[in-house]
């Protein structure tokens, strides 16, 4: 049991859109990313997903709206829901993310951006 200090977790690395993960609870992950630009159109079926936004602002893309989340709010994506996180003009925005570890990356899509296993920091 120590205090995570989630500045010095940031500063570990700087790949965007590749989730660190920093903790664990019960079967829920708790991890860190930067994100940059356009992610991809996404669902995760069987699973909530939690962004609260550290630094910049996201925008959270659904079919039917864009919802804007600025640092120090933060957005529950509902399972089954599509949806795609997205920056604008070259911003980089830090997130900490809370989803159960059963949670795929990009859902049942697969690109360039879909990352499998999550580094520990």
């Amino acid at each position: 049991m120590e205090a995570i200090n989630i500045k010095d977790k940031l500063s570990k690395f700087d790949k965007q859109w590749h989730p660190h993960r920093i903790a664990m609870v019960d079967d829920n992950q708790v991890y860190l990313a930067k994100l940059s630009g356009d992610f991809v159109w996404h669902k995760h079926d069987d699973e909530d997903e939690l962004f609260q936004v550290i630094k910049g602002t996201l925008y959270m893309k659904f079919r039917d709206k864009t919802v804007t989340v600025e640092a120090g709010e933060l957005i529950v994506v509902p399972k089954g829901v599509e949806h795609c996180p997205s920056t604008k003009d070259g911003e980089e925005v830090h997130v900490l993310l809370f989803e159960k570890a059963s949670t795929k990356h990009t859902g049942e899509i697969k690109s360039d951006r879909t990352v499998d296993t999550y580094i520990e920091i």
